[in-house]
């Protein structure tokens, strides 16, 4: 029984992270009811933390399309598609009085046409995903540094976007932020139908899996990994317009300044089980990894107070991605596949 137990933890990412989901809560609950932390870490702050997750988990899912549709596939230049797409989406609404439907959709749209960029670059002339990437990330955190001239824009109707950010009541005193309704619950649902339930999903896996199969097969291979690259692209757009409500602010470097929002996509797609090869890739492995990332952070919060608490939440990403990549290699050695 103990075996069969350990081998579906090690075997099935989406387990594993719903224990380790399980043993962080407990822990931070545990050293909340013993009064170690600066607050109580209860339903309410949880509920509160999760204003992270949104641009966190949507750029993952991102990571997600492209790294499953396989060559090597990682996308870079996410966090800059969000700073220059917040820009052009503060433009629109902030400074041209665009309503905020088409300026959402014109934020879509123009993340979009950044994602074929790179996916034109890598699909039809056969550039290096990494390097591809690389370059498109200088190139739009550049342009979206020089479109305002390094100024913000903080018109009143981008300030009243700071409303996505309010907590809505749930259950009790639980409340989520109103951008994880809006935003993240749509796009999860999307792409999860893209994967499970579409033609083009499965292309992707077989692509990711064996371009070579696949072409034999009849796949295009060169159009399915461009759309990849360029639905990426939209969903970043659609995180520009999550991070500007939640700045109250367009910034130019929205999404490039600290550690910016690509490196912790990317960590938390392969944390949630997306093999880096290509092919294997699950949106419910996805959402899990950001969760624990984002309540982890939380609990560190509370527990170590000041810049320490901020630079231990990069080691414990780190210790978990560590421990994960030796979980996973483990259970290849000793049960020869992880799902």
């Amino acid at each position: 029984m103990g075996s069969t137990v350990l081998r579906a933890v090690l075997t099935q990412r989406v387990l594993l992270l719903v224990v380790l989901l399980v043993v962080v809560v407990g822990f931070f609950l545990n050293l909340s009811a013993r009064n170690y932390l600066a607050a109580p870490f209860d339903g309410r702050y949880l509920g509160l933390a999760l204003i992270n997750l949104p641009p966190l988990v949507m750029l993952a899912l991102a990571e997600l399309l492209v790294i499953t549709s396989g060559r090597g596939g990682i996308d870079l230049s996410v966090g800059a598609i969000v700073s220059l797409t917040g820009m052009v989406f503060g433009l629109a609404h902030g400074q041209w009085g665009w309503p905020l439907v088409p300026a959402v959709l014109l934020a879509a749209a123009f993340g979009a046409l950044c994602g074929a960029v790179n996916g034109g670059l890598v699909a039809y002339l056969g550039f290096p995903p990494l390097i591809t990437t690389l370059a498109t990330y200088y190139a739009f955190s550049s342009l979206a540094i020089v479109i305002t001239s390094q100024q913000p824009i903080s018109t009143a109707p981008i300030q009243d976007l700071y409303v996505l950010a309010r907590a809505v009541p749930v259950v009790g005193d639980v409340a989520l932020p109103l951008s994880l309704l809006v935003f993240l619950l749509p796009t999860v649902v999307v792409v999860w139908l893209l994967l499970a339930r579409t033609a083009w999903g499965r292309r992707v896996y077989a692509i990711g899996t064996n371009d070579v199969a696949a072409e034999w097969s009849g796949i295009d291979v060169r159009r399915t990994r461009f759309l990849a690259f360029t639905a990426a692209g939209l969903i970043s757009g659609l995180v520009a317009v999550v991070t500007t409500a939640q700045f109250a602010s367009a910034r130019p470097d929205a999404g490039t300044a600290g550690n910016g929002l690509a490196l912790p996509a990317i960590t938390i797609a392969v944390l949630g089980g997306v093999a880096i090869t290509g092919g294997i890739g699950r949106v419910s492995g996805v959402v899990l990894a950001a969760l624990l990332v984002v309540w982890l952070n939380a609990g560190i919060l509370l527990a170590v107070a000041g810049n320490t608490g901020t630079q231990l939440q990069l080691l414990a990403l780190g210790a978990v991605l560590v421990a994960a990549a030796l979980l996973n290699g483990l259970a290849v050695r000793r049960y020869g596949a992880v799902t």
